[in-house]
């Protein structure tokens, strides 16, 4: 495997990654504590990450429990929940904040499954250009002279492999977490 296939191999995996992380964050009806990890709380003037501030529970199926580190830092959690697009309102006892996660709409399903599949469809957007620098580079090293015409080619035809292979993790990634939102 050549150094380009490697590179490009490491490139396409941390996309992968970045494509679930982001599937974490969407609401699939079940309460799941990554989907706070992209609200940051305005805490003491610096926004800091929700997790980074609080002990974050599953206490049942439908609901999540932010137990704060700092008891004063309640209602600054509470604001930035509110100020997400979550649809959640939270509501707080004074030394918690407890998230109770509504049962999805087939309208609201609908919505998200766009949504999945216009991430899905970024993804594999990224993965192409991924392709393109990893071909560009590989072309430029055969004109200095580092690669011949039959390597070229080979590895050429490799990337496209890989690039297939992604497409179809893409898809499966999507697929599931539709039917993760249909099923609920």
């Amino acid at each position: 495997m050549s150094t380009a296939q490697e590179v490009y191999q490491k490139k396409t995996v941390k996309t992968l990654n970045v494509l679930r992380t982001d599937l974490n964050t969407v609401r699939a009806g079940r309460a799941n504590a990554a989907l706070l990890d992209q609200i940051l709380v305005d805490y003491y003037g610096t926004p800091t990450p929700l997790k980074n501030l609080s002990n974050i529970s599953v206490p049942d199926p439908r609901t999540l429990l932010i137990t704060p580190f700092d008891p004063k830092s309640v209602g600054d959690i509470e604001k930035a929940i509110m100020v997400s697009n979550l649809g959640i309102n939270p509501s707080n006892d004074g030394k918690s904040v407890r998230l109770a996660i509504p049962q999805l709409t087939e309208e609201r399903r609908k919505d998200l499954t766009k949504i999945i599949r216009r991430m899905g469809e970024d993804a594999k957007v990224a993965i192409r250009n991924l392709r393109r620098e990893a071909n560009d580079d590989l072309k430029k090293a055969e004109k200095k002279g580092d690669l011949t015409e039959d390597d070229l080619k080979n590895d050429l035809d490799e990337i496209q492999k890989l690039t297939d292979d992604c497409m179809k993790d893409i898809d499966e990634i999507i697929s599931n977490k539709e039917k993760e939102l249909m099923e609920i």
